[in-house]
């Protein structure tokens, strides 16, 4: 025998004619691996960058249980072997495997056999194992895979310092500490559309997919494109090879039964994932179910501190994160994965009783509405509310300075507010309901769309007849009253606005009378009966200069003027204007959207009586201010007056660059005179191209 290695005074033997194997410890390459080129690309790119500096390649493939890791690991490591002739070290270090994570010694003593040292040989300490290890390493082309990590701490002793070895890790855990030291993270997501229907395509057979190409992008859309669920899917039809795509969508189309439909003898997504929840402290845990009733897809940090107490909500947030059990979307938004946001209401289900689960959801709905009570005080201040008793004090509640920063907040959490609003009214909390409708009227006002308006109005109107609170119901008919008169639905817009009339005069409630008559006669001028709408928008006239209310007599006489010019009536509608522009300026707070639609109809008069330098100097000041404003209604009756009047003075260019700007804003708020103009661009210049841009 000979003397290979000395450690710690004790020499290590190996016979010079039978020299330790290379080491081939890889699992079998995956059989039905598919795409991620991405992710491909990126280890590739680790390992030129790292080869060129004369330094060791570390990586960490993260990502949520089910989503490929291993897969992924497996197949760059074997198409990169050659490039490690030492040989390749495999274990599963068991950090997600429902027993205890494998300790770091008993990987090292696997390794250390691997690499030809006889078991009696292998130290029993972790440190003289590591020394060891890292002696035999020092110089060796190694490629060294960690599978299913736990934690920095179990991986560090694991990893060779030769500058020409490699090492990949795979873990559901992000494993920061080793970040901070240099690894390389990959996050691993779930497979697109495309990839997933391959990843079935390979399993089950392309006929079968081929015969039913719409539902089969069906199944691996309810799978989430989590290649461990499309692979049970696709087993379930792979073994009944009578079944039709269609009877797999089918079954899975439940939510309630859809993860214990994605379940194998060895290969199950609700074990999977009951894996990673069992991991999470206690705290994270509650958080992990309570987020899942979120109404919404996507949250915002804040709304967190909502349903846990506000120093231990953000640590374990961050441990959902870090565990992959919650995906970071932005800097400070987030979701879940379709399938463990299932996981995790089924957790709230089985381990929080009804009244936890309501508390959760009132607490989280109360945030979306605190948030938006305080943007709607900063951007419409004058109107009129209802009061809201909050059933506890809010936390992180945001707050705002200017309009634009409370607009784009209410724009960001739209969606959020809407399903809120759903929320609540499945609850039967009909006060809160109808809140979110009304707290959402800054929005629809500036942004407009239309579509969400018309299903936030109506539940509005349900919330307050099942509240029992009538001039919640008026202001809500007549809310629903004008989106139809906008959206032309003029008999219905009628039926909701005279029912408004009725249920104010009902309560005597004057101001709210006079509100709906004046949608009234919007829907009059919509319908083209001009006449009828201005002897009414003059008895409003009159009622508000009797009810002392300024805005809204400044608002009438907006309407008024606007009316008056369709009529020819160009000198009365201009002494309406400049009656409206003195009520609008003295007021407090200020109303800079209604003083700039003043002026976008004073454009419209210049117009009307052809006094075309006047009317574009005034229409690009209303444009300008209302740009400002952030108002797309405003900005496109602007780009519309623009457009007209390059059009009589020849300028066929300028004229159409108006009409395309009023055309893509038109469509981005829903509004039905986009047809029109589209209508008259096809027949003027021919079919157009999409419209891009603003």
């Amino acid at each position: 025998m000979q003397a290979g290695v000395v450690h710690g005074g004790i020499a290590f033997h190996s016979a010079p004619s039978t020299p330790p194997p290379v080491p081939r410890q890889l699992l079998g390459a995956p059989a039905h691996f598919t795409d991620r080129a991405a992710e491909l690309a990126e280890l590739d790119e680790e390992l030129v960058e790292n080869r060129r500096e004369g330094t060791r390649m570390f990586a960490v493939l993260s990502g949520p249980g089910g989503v490929g890791k291993t897969a992924l690991a497996l197949h760059w490591a074997h198409t990169a072997r050659d490039r490690f002739t030492d040989g390749q070290l495999y274990v599963d270090l068991a950090g997600f495997s429902g027993s205890d994570p494998v300790p770091p010694e008993d990987a090292l003593g696997l390794f250390l056999r691997g690499l030809g040292v006889p078991s009696r040989e292998v130290p029993v300490e972790i440190a003289e194992q590591s020394a060891l290890y890292r002696s035999l390493t020092a110089d060796k082309k190694l490629l060294v895979l960690l599978d299913n990590a736990y934690s920095a701490a179990q991986v560090r002793p694991l990893a060779p310092n030769s500058p020409s070895s490699a090492v990949l890790v795979t873990s559901r855990n992000r494993l920061t500490g080793l970040v901070a030291e240099g690894a390389r993270l990959v996050d691993v997501g779930p497979l697109g559309n495309v990839s997933a229907v391959r990843l079935l395509t390979k399993v089950v057979g392309k006929r079968r997919v081929d015969d039913d190409p719409e539902r089969a992008e069906a199944l691996v859309d309810m799978c989430g494109g989590l290649p461990i669920a499309v692979r049970v899917a696709a087993a379930r039809l792979a073994s009944r090879p009578k079944w039709s795509v269609r009877k797999v969508v089918t079954e899975l189309s439940d939510e309630r039964s859809r993860l214990s439909m994605l379940s194998a003898p060895e290969l199950s997504v609700q074990t999977t994932f009951d894996l990673s929840y069992r991991a999470l402290r206690p705290t994270a845990a509650a958080l992990y179910r309570r987020l899942a009733l979120h109404p919404g897809q996507e949250f915002g940090a804040p709304v967190v501190a909502s349903v846990l107490e506000k120093d231990a909500s953000r640590a374990s947030l961050e441990e959902l994160v870090d565990g992959n059990l919650v995906e970071s979307v932005g800097e400070s938004r987030y979701r879940f994965h379709d399938l463990l946001r299932l996981h995790a209401r089924n957790k709230a289900h089985t381990e929080d009783e009804v009244d936890e689960r309501a508390h959760a959801v009132r607490r989280m709905v109360e945030w979306y509405l605190g948030g938006a009570m305080a943007a709607d005080l900063v951007v419409t201040p004058h109107r009129r509310r209802q009061v809201y008793r909050f059933a506890a004090p809010l936390e992180d509640v945001p707050e705002f300075t200017d309009r634009e920063s409370a607009l784009a907040w209410l724009e960001e959490e739209r969606q959020n507010l809407i399903a809120c609003g759903r929320a609540a009214a499945e609850q039967g909390w009909w006060a809160l309901a109808w809140q979110l409708s009304d707290a959402l009227w800054p929005l629809l006002l500036h942004h407009k769309h239309y579509r969400d308006r018309l299903e936030v109005d109506r539940r509005g109107v349900d919330a307050a007849r099942r509240w029992g609170n009538k001039d919640a119901e008026a202001d809500m008919l007549k809310r629903l009253g004008m989106v139809c008169t906008t959206l032309g639905r003029f008999t219905e817009a009628e039926e909701h606005l005279r029912a408004s009339v009725a249920v104010a005069e009902e309560v005597g409630d004057r101001r709210g009378s006079a509100d709906a008559e004046e949608a009234l006669a919007l829907l009059h001028v919509a319908g083209g009966r001009l006449r009828e709408a201005v002897g009414l928008f003059e008895r409003l006239v009159r009622i508000n200069r009797e009810l002392g209310a300024r805005r809204n007599l400044g608002l009438t006489l907006i309407n008024l003027g606007k009316a008056l010019t369709g009529l020819g009536r160009t000198d009365e509608a201009l002494r309406a204007l400049v009656e409206a522009t003195e009520q609008f300026r003295d007021l407090e707070p200020p109303d800079p959207y209604n003083q700039a639609r003043v002026v976008v109809a004073q454009a419209a008069v210049h117009l009307r009586v052809d006094d075309l330098p006047l009317a574009d100097r005034t229409a690009r000041s209303a444009l300008e201010a209302l740009s400002a404003l952030g108002s797309k209604q405003g900005m496109a009756e602007s780009h519309h007056l623009l457009a007209e009047s390059a059009e009589r003075q020849g300028n066929t260019e300028e004229a159409a660059e108006h009409w395309q700007r009023a055309l893509r804003l038109y469509t981005d708020i829903g509004s039905s005179k986009a047809d029109g103009i589209a209508q008259r661009l096809h027949v003027d210049d021919g079919p157009q191209p999409p419209a891009h841009g603003g």
